[in-house]
């Protein structure tokens, strides 16, 4: 998300205030230092013209006192006159003070009362002692400073007067302060300048800076187009130009990389086998249309969860266990009703023997595989078991006709019988083997034809009455007597119709009743054979078209059927489009429905 970055916290406001502040304190140290010298030097000067001036006046007022002191006088108007021609300084005051510490003149005439008064200056004390002294005072009243000097006035003799001067320093102060302000003033025109300077320098700097950045959202936009402006050849101009040849790169980059994506996702999507991936965690972070489906989940619902959890194998392998298995698993994803099974194999994702970064589970569906190789077992187990019985059977009756019951008139031919019977078994089971194959490969060929299916179904009925007649079974017909047609192959429909009126004698009563029936429903024409034997439980029902299949193994195998029967009925009723099934109540018949398109003829076709 692009923020725009107030002034106040852009890198332009930091380099304007880093470099005011440098200036800034530049000044302050220069103007600091300047004026500490200024009046150092000031100060200096003027206790120097102080001195130079006390003393000048000292040693005049000593040759002036020592020459006319008994003229006091004279030695008074002399000591005036020296004082306006040798200090004329304003704002201070000089005082002559004889030995006796009395006061013989003042420079300040509002101050002439004190003159012929004693002093009582403790510096006055000293300086006729012969000791200089001086300090430096504030006054009570202003605050101003003050230079107070006392200069002992000496004669070859010894001392015979004081100087007692109070000067005050305020103009020199009153300057230093008016150079501050010049100053003051010269800093705050110096900043005003530098302040004006250090934008436009700025701007120099971060004008590409602000560029990149721009240049930086668009990227992450996916906008490439742009490019940064160069406006120097200096480092900058370097950066800005590296930046405008990495955004020519990532344009590249980003280009293969869609592409990739594009392909990768038409894959996975194309893809006949379901993807998932996951995280170093577990957690999927991608899977595609084909394995929502196999998983019958949707993305939202289970990228983050975890692998194992999904696939239903947290009670048999942990995460880790899968990084290690390269065999594959086979998953159970069905119910009750429905058998679905999955097949996953799991491959690493890791990098130059790195860390490992995830984990790739490729499914398949191989629940039909499964359930072929399963009846293909289940096939070959059942074949072995049909011959294996009529081969056992055999061997055992020729191995009694081999020890001499060929001998004896009454086993030797019954004997003889046996194995004629279970050879013709194994041939019929042979035979129905290689009807089953040819279909199944679609090497089987089929003579269509119109058949009038009413004339077809009286044929076959008339022909089973003719047998039937050792079981007193009676056939109830209840077909119309209209014609009605359909496009078959005869011999294979008679086939069916045999093996179904067959098995319905078979497993009928003495008696009993078997009925044949025709229905026209729409498209359809629909022939149900009903017998009234035991039936079959409903369990049952949906696998008696299974091949070698018998709900009555035992009784099966007594009246000699090979449990193939049905299938061949099933696949034939396929090959013309129909639908062959069976509905019975137990221990009171069953009924096998068997629908066929019914193709109209008009008037003059036949």
């Amino acid at each position: 998300m692009d923020r725009k970055v107030g002034f106040f916290k852009s890198i332009q406001f930091k380099l304007i205030i880093i470099y005011v502040l440098i200036i800034f304190i530049a000044i302050q140290i220069i103007g600091v230092y300047f004026t500490r010298q200024v009046e150092n030097q000031l100060v200096t000067n003027h206790f120097e013209m102080l001195d130079e001036r006390a003393n000048l006046l000292a040693y005049n007022l000593a040759q002036e006192m020592t020459a006319n002191k008994d003229d006091r006088s004279t030695v008074t108007a002399n000591i005036n006159v020296l004082l306006r021609d040798i200090f004329p300084i304003d704002q201070s005051e000089v005082q002559v003070i004889d030995q006796n510490r009395v006061v013989i003149s003042t420079s300040n005439f509002s101050n002439r009362h004190i003159v012929g008064q004693q002093s009582t200056e403790v510096r006055v004390k000293r300086a006729l002692l012969g000791n200089k002294d001086e300090d430096v005072l504030r006054d009570h009243e202003t605050g101003h400073r003050i230079r107070v000097l006392a200069v002992p006035i000496k004669s070859d003799d010894g001392p015979v007067g004081a100087l007692y001067i109070e000067a005050s320093m305020e103009d020199i102060y009153a300057q230093i302060r008016q150079i501050n302000s010049i100053l003051l003033s010269g800093t705050f025109i110096a900043l005003v300048i530098s302040v004006v300077l250090v934008i436009l320098v700025a701007r120099t700097i971060t004008a590409p800076i602000m560029g990149m950045r721009k240049q930086t959202v668009r990227m992450a936009l996916g906008d490439f187009t742009k490019q940064v402006t160069v406006y120097s050849a200096d480092e900058i101009g370097q950066l800005a130009t590296s930046f405008n040849d990495l955004t020519m790169r990532l344009q590249d980059a980003t280009l293969t990389r869609n592409r990739e994506q594009k392909r990768l996702k038409s894959v996975l999507t194309h893809m006949t086998d379901g993807v998932i991936a996951t995280d170093q965690n577990g957690r999927i972070i991608l899977l595609n249309k084909r394995a929502e489906e196999l998983l019958d989940v949707s993305s939202q619902a289970v990228l983050g969860q975890h692998l194992p959890d999904v696939l239903r194998l947290s009670d048999t392998f942990a995460l880790y266990d899968l990084y290690e298995q390269s065999d594959s698993v086979l998953l159970d994803f069905g119910s009750k009703d429905e058998e679905y099974l999955l097949e996953a194999n799991f491959s690493v994702i890791q990098e130059n023997e790195g860390p490992i970064n995830g984990l790739i589970t490729v499914l398949h569906d191989v629940t039909e595989q499964e359930k072929i190789e399963h009846e293909r077992r289940e096939f070959v187990a059942n074949v072995s078991h049909e011959l294996r019985t009529p081969l056992t059977t055999m061997k055992s009756y020729l191995e009694a006709l081999e020890d001499g019951a060929m001998k004896d008139k009454e086993l030797g031919p019954r004997f003889l019988s046996v194995t004629q019977n279970e050879t013709e078994r194994m041939i019929r089971l042979v035979n129905d083997l290689l009807q089953l194959s040819k279909i199944d490969s679609y090497d089987y060929q089929f003579s269509f034809q119109s058949v009038d299916i009413v004339l077809f179904l009286h044929e076959i009925v008339d022909r089973f009455e003719m047998i039937a007649d050792d079981k007193e079974i009676q056939f109830i017909r209840k077909i119309s007597k209209k014609p009605m047609y359909v496009k078959m192959a005869p011999d294979k429909m008679t086939q069916v119709v045999d093996n179904i009126i067959s098995n319905a004698m078979k497993y009928s009563p003495e008696g009993g009743n078997i009925t044949i029936a025709l229905l026209q429903q729409g498209h359809q024409l629909q022939i149900s054979i009903t017998d009234q034997g035991m039936g079959i439980p409903r369990e049952s029902q949906s696998k008696i078209f299974d091949r070698f299949y018998r709900v009555d193994k035992a009784r099966a195998r007594s009246v000699g059927g090979t449990g193939l029967g049905l299938a061949i009925a099933k696949e034939l009723v396929h090959a013309h489009k129909g639908d062959i099934w069976a509905r019975s109540e137990y221990r009171k018949g069953t009924t096998i429905f068997i629908t066929l398109p019914y193709l109209e003829i008009k008037e003059g076709e036949e």
